[in-house]
Order: structure tokens, then C-alpha cells, then sequence
């Protein structure tokens, strides 16, 4: 049973999600602390294989309080975990489909481990978002209908 820290729902509103993977992430002394504490966003934040490593920018731990001289910047890139040849297939992905990295969410695994969820995502176009919503206005309406007639 995992504990979720962070989640990400802007991912499914601006991409179409492909696929997930879940990574490690190499913190450093109190940013643990930080991301157990739930002090985390990742809105904003992406990932990139670079030199055969996933790097993850824009991911915002709040500097833990007691940790003093030993914190570190809350905004730096970070380390990704994941095996060899998971981070060569989605390098492969990335350079020639034109695809995104986005992580969806933080939690900490049930052996104590946080962990990041990452979606390898297509962007979506003005027109398709549109084409969300007018879908989901017409379920929730279909819904509605369907309760009222039940009654």
C-alpha cells in the first residue's frame, strides 16, 4: 500500500498518456525528510535522458527545516533510477516519435522508498482538449438524464 505525495493532473488535461514507468530518485539528507513531509510539486517538472541517464528539472522539494547548512536547492535536477535498458528504450522513443517525459506522481513504496511515476506523453492540440470536454459534458449530461429517469 503506497503513499501518494504529489500528483500531477495537469498531465492528462495536456497530454495523451502512452505509457507509465515507475523510477527511483536520488535525494540527498533532508529532502526525504521534505518529500515525506509532503513538501513537494512536480507541475511543473520534466524529464530528459541525457548521457544515458534520466534527469528530472523543475521538481520543487521544500527545504526541510532542520537539516540548516545541509540543505540543498530546492529546484535542482535530480537523478532518475531505472534499469538500462528501460532508459534506452525510452530515449528511443522520445528522440524519434517526438514524445514527453512527464512525471504523474511521488509516492513511497511499501518498503519505504519514494518513488516517481513517469508518463511518456504526446501532447495534445487545442482542438483535442476541446474535444475532452465537450465529451465529458456530454456523459455527465447522459448521467443525469439516466438518474432522473430511474426515479
Amino acid at each position: 500500500m503506497s503513499k501518494i505525495i504529489a500528483h500531477n493532473k495537469k498531465v492528462y488535461r495536456d497530454y495523451n498518456v502512452l505509457e507509465k514507468i515507475e523510477c527511483g530518485i536520488e535525494l540527498k539528507g533532508g529532502e526525504v525528510k521534505s518529500v515525506r513531509d509532503g513538501k513537494t510539486k512536480i507541475e511543473d517538472s520534466f524529464a530528459i535522458v541525457e548521457e544515458n541517464e534520466l534527469i528530472l528539472y523543475n521538481m520543487y522539494i521544500s527545504a526541510y527545516a532542520e537539516a540548516s547548512y545541509l540543505n540543498v536547492a530546492s529546484t535542482r535536477t535530480r537523478k532518475l533510477l531505472a534499469h538500462r535498458n528501460q532508459i534506452n528504450r525510452l530515449e528511443a522513443q522520445v528522440d524519434q516519435r517526438g514524445l514527453t517525459l512527464v512525471p504523474t506522481q511521488v509516492y513511497i513504496n511499501d518498503r519505504g522508498l519514494v518513488k516517481i511515476e513517469l508518463a511518456l506523453c504526446k501532447g495534445k492540440k487545442i482542438y483535442d482538449k476541446r474535444e475532452d470536454i465537450k465529451r465529458r459534458e456530454v456523459d455527465l449530461s447522459l448521467r443525469r438524464t439516466l438518474k432522473h429517469r430511474r426515479r
